[in-house]
């Protein structure tokens, strides 16, 4: 299929889903009110096949040394898949599927999936990352930039972290947990019952983003915009938390956006 836009609608609510721009989600509009930062960098991208910062762009599998492309020096950030095109696998109305092969400078063979379900107060991303070839550690995450106003009035983002992990000069988690400060954010958050976070934009709109991973990155300080980013573990998480993707036993992972108006 083409990998042109794929446009999904429920009610009043409408999600543009551009497969060549990274598989990221391009818009979302609820009663006509776009919901998304716009440009070629925002929406919403997956973060496959790490999340956040790898430090120094290195990671460890056995004893084998990783190097990545260091896209955020020192570092490297959010993995590859934004970078590429994605296919359609199928589309309908309220429902689409992108899948995207994993290729250099990733090591691995890999297929990341993802399937978006759009219904008139909802948005759910499911990703899996799956091998038919050698074991490796991964992460998947989502990066959305949430438009920091609607109609003049300031986002509020209110969540109930158990933990927050201490961010270190070289912006990475230190390994140490703290109790949660107050922003602006750029930094990880412990919620071991799941991801639950809701901005609010006082007389506008209320959405939850959640899921079932018990981590988040929240990133407030940028001006045009807020992002809540539900991964599987922590950044530099390839080298402290490594989740495996095996033959027979692939990582998957799902957020749901969901909003009423107020």
């Amino acid at each position: 299929m083409s990998n042109d836009e794929i446009t999904l609608a429920a009610g009043d609510a409408e999600v543009v889903l551009a497969p060549g721009n990274g598989g990221r989600v391009r818009s979302l509009r609820v009663g006509g009110r776009e919901l998304l930062r716009q440009g070629e960098r925002f929406g919403c991208f997956p973060m496959v096949p790490w999340c956040g910062r790898i430090r120094e762009g290195s990671f460890r599998d056995g004893g084998t040394v990783h190097r990545m492309p260091l896209n955020a020096p020192p570092h490297a950030i959010h993995g590859t898949v934004r970078d590429g095109a994605w296919r359609v696998a199928r589309a309908d109305l309220a429902e689409a599927v992108l899948t995207h092969d994993l290729v250099a400078p990733w090591p691995y063979a890999g297929r990341v999936t993802q399937l978006a379900t759009l219904t008139g107060d909802s948005l759910t991303l499911t990703m899996s990352v799956e091998t038919y070839e050698s074991s490796f550690p991964a992460q998947i995450g989502w990066h959305p930039w949430f438009n920091r106003t609607l109609d003049g009035q300031d986002v509020r983002v209110d969540f109930s972290p158990a933990w927050q992990e201490e961010r270190g000069e070289d912006h990475l988690p230190t390994g140490n947990r703290i109790d949660p400060k107050p922003g602006p954010w750029d930094d990880c958050f412990g919620m071991p019952g799941g991801v639950d976070v809701t901005l609010t934009w006082p007389e506008r709109l209320e959405l939850k983003v959640t899921s079932r991973e018990e981590w988040v990155v929240v990133y407030d300080e940028q001006q045009e915009a807020v992002c809540v980013e539900p991964q599987t573990g922590p950044p530099n998480g390839l080298n402290t938390l490594p989740r495996l993707v095996t033959p027979i036993d692939p990582l998957e992972a799902t957020t749901t956006w969901s909003w009423r108006r107020l």
